[in-house]
């Protein structure tokens, strides 16, 4: 089933932290999600760069708040890191029946509609701390080819590839762009989320909450080359141990338009609203403002030097 590779003694503690997460997953819900809460108020009073990167971020996107307002959302935020832990265990192992009783999904409507033209439907989402269990739950839906990127540990990258293939359509590596585009033109579920930091050929410096990142402007060009439809998923943890809700809101006629920077724009305005309205979900810890060139502020510096961001095109 796995590698002789991953058994060698280096890998035990990971296997011992995934066999934690397993046995967390029998819990109740409740016990679980209070399992969680508990493991990212440890987490949070350690000496980590995430706990840096998270409050960056939030100074740059947020600023509106107060220095104890952030503060007051990093231990929340934390919290949902856990929470998030060990709803892994959700997705890997609990059947699709447990999945559905804590869940709901609203707008199928949409998906429908879109899969009628034939063309392919682009899910296009963005880095909360439900994005994985949001894919499992979408899978109780509809079968949707899920794009990932392999985690760095290679014992937990195995178990969740392995648990991908078994639930989703197909399982397509985030960097396989004709993988992507035969999906799309079979007209199959593309689900994805090009939201963090990019680097590579194609990207744009486009605004994020008024600061000019690194951007992967692709999904336009993508939905222009296959007819694909895009539609935005949104995805949330409910207050007080509800389950989960799962939005696939309507198609936005504005997009895919000539303009793959106006486009990404428009989808960022959409991750900014749901931040406003979910702030402790967002994935705070990663470093999602750093430039194209050596110019670029480092915002992530431990010190940083006052600087203007590069301007993003207005």
């Amino acid at each position: 089933m796995f590698g002789d590779k991953l058994l060698a003694p280096r890998h035990w503690g990971s296997w011992l932290a995934l066999g934690v997460i397993r046995l967390v997953g029998w819990l109740p819900y409740p016990a679980l999600l209070a399992s969680g809460r508990a493991l990212g108020r440890l987490v949070r009073r350690l000496p980590l760069k995430y706990v840096r990167t998270a409050r960056r971020n939030m100074e740059l996107c947020l600023p509106n708040l107060s220095a104890a307002e952030r503060e007051t959302l990093l231990d929340r935020h934390f919290e949902s890191l856990g929470m998030a832990v060990f709803e892994s265990a959700l997705c890997w192992w609990s059947s699709d029946e447990r999945i559905r009783q804590l869940s709901r999904v609203e707008g199928c409507e949409h998906l429908e509609a879109a899969q009628r033209l034939g063309h392919g439907v682009i899910l296009l989402t963005a880095h909360f701390t439900t994005i994985e269990l949001g894919a499992r739950i979408m899978n109780t839906v509809r079968p949707i080819c899920a794009l990932y990127k392999p985690l760095k540990n290679p014992v937990l990258a195995a178990v969740s590839c392995r648990s991908r293939e078994q639930r989703a359509r197909s399982a397509i590596r985030h960097d396989d762009i004709r993988g992507m585009v035969r999906a799309l033109r079979n007209n199959e579920i593309v689900w994805y989320a090009p939201d963090q930091s990019f680097r590579k050929k194609g990207a744009q410096m486009v605004r994020f909450f008024g600061t000019a990142a690194a951007t992967n402007t692709g999904t336009s060009r993508l939905a222009q080359l296959t007819g694909a439809s895009i539609l935005y998923f949104s995805h949330e943890r409910l207050p007080n141990g509800a389950g989960y809700r799962i939005v696939i809101h309507p198609p936005t006629s504005s997009i895919p338009s000539d303009d793959a920077i106006a486009d990404t724009e428009h989808f960022n305005c959409f991750i900014e609203s749901e931040v406003r309205r979910l702030p402790e979900h967002y994935w705070w810890i990663h470093k999602r403002f750093k430039g194209l060139s050596a110019d670029y502020p480092d915002y992530y510096a431990r010190r940083p030097a006052a600087a203007c961001a590069t301007p993003a095109r207005s």
